[in-house]
């Protein structure tokens, strides 16, 4: 079945550009809200969630713009990435989340997504 491509958009107002994205690209910052545990050597990227790991690779990053990861079991080109942008009407940040899933899994991915940008505002101390 077919994916579709779906993105979210969340307001984290004043989070420092800097802090969000050491928590959308390093191991630390993503174990904190993303998966259990994280993993990183260069590009390759295991995510851990309850003992199983989920490996992905980086194919695309740009330091405080964005990062773009391929779920290695993925045999398509889907990705999803972390986009970071600044509103210029309000100057607040906003984080851009793009991912893909099957049209009878969309809702409960962007509930998933929901769930875990909630974990990452807690962690940043935001919104």
């Amino acid at each position: 079945m077919p994916k579709e491509k779906f993105i979210l958009e969340y307001d984290l107002r004043k989070t420092p550009v800097e802090m969000l994205w050491s928590y959308i690209s390093t191991a630390n910052g993503l174990s904190e809200w993303f998966a259990d545990d994280v993993r990183i050597k260069g590009k390759d990227v295991v995510f851990i969630w309850s003992g199983v790991g989920q490996e992905a690779h980086i194919v695309a990053a740009r330091t405080d713009k964005y990062i773009r990861y391929h779920w290695k079991d993925d045999a398509d080109k889907h990705y999803f990435e972390l986009k970071i942008s600044v509103s210029e009407l309000t100057d607040g940040v906003v984080l851009t989340v793009t991912d893909w899933a099957e049209s009878e899994e969309l809702d409960e991915s962007k509930d998933l997504w929901n769930s875990q940008i909630e974990d990452l505002q807690r962690q940043l101390g935001c919104c």
